[in-house]
């Protein structure tokens, strides 16, 4: 499905999802020349926006973002992308219906928990209650996802939920636009290191009840667009001082 949108705005689209990669980087959320964000092209619900294989997020450009199709065509960039980010990145763009932005990182807390048996989110610390319901878990580890059959098993696992633990790997987050999966990704992370440290004391944790959860999750929403719009702008604007090259 084609939809008219100007070429500033798919710009907009290469520009923010490097700014996303960039700070990434600044917050220790990147693991080497390894993971992957995507977005799909502005207009174009065939064809999505990734950064390239193998480069450092720390050098990628505007200009270096890639193009590709869910078919595996690359239409535009330096470098095709890795073969896993295209089979996830693809498969959840076609299967998610709010997953406009796609995140997959190994951040380190996050990706701490998914390596716990059993590892789960728990209702224990406030930050948490902005995922309520909302984080979906993968928790059979099969290896690369090297084919389009496992890319549709973690689509399908995802569903219609804003984060998904993969187990033993990382996390992924999706979202309808960049701000908003963005600060999903950052506030997930804080969340899994304040969870971390509190099991490392190895004392009990004290759980929040169901319907204080439910509610503190609701009027969370409220001003959830609002949040993540001034988050990523504030942080954009440190890019902007600091790495202005991040936008040629």
């Amino acid at each position: 499905m084609i939809m008219t949108q100007s070429t500033d705005t798919i710009r907009q689209a290469r520009v923010d999802l490097t700014a996303m990669l960039r700070i990434a980087v600044r917050l220790d959320m990147h693991e080497g020349v390894d993971n992957h964000f995507s977005h799909i092209v502005p207009g174009h619900l065939d064809r999505f926006l990734i950064n390239p294989h193998r480069m450092h997020w720390s050098e990628v450009r505007a200009s270096d973002i890639v193009e590709v199709d869910h078919e595996g065509h690359s239409l535009g960039g330096k470098k095709h992308p890795e073969a896993t980010a295209f089979f996830i990145h693809s498969r959840i763009h076609l299967n998610c219906p709010n997953a406009q932005v796609v995140l997959h990182t190994h951040m380190r807390y996050a990706t701490a928990l998914s390596m716990l048996d059993g590892g789960r989110v728990e209702p224990v610390v406030q930050g948490a209650l902005k995922f309520h319901g909302q984080i979906a878990y993968y928790d059979e580890f099969e290896g690369l996802a090297l084919n389009a059959d496992e890319g549709d098993r973690i689509a399908s696992a995802m569903g219609d939920k804003r984060i998904l633990f993969l187990s033993n790997h990382g996390v992924i987050v999706a979202g309808p636009s960049v701000a908003h999966a963005f600060n999903d990704l950052y506030y997930l992370e804080r969340v899994c290191r304040a969870q971390i440290t509190a099991m490392s004391s190895g004392a009990p944790m004290k759980r929040i009840p169901q319907n204080i959860a439910q509610h503190t999750f609701e009027q969370m929403q409220k001003d959830r667009d609002d949040q993540a719009t001034h988050h990523f702008a504030a942080i954009k604007r440190r890019l902007d001082l600091e790495e202005p090259d991040y936008v040629t």
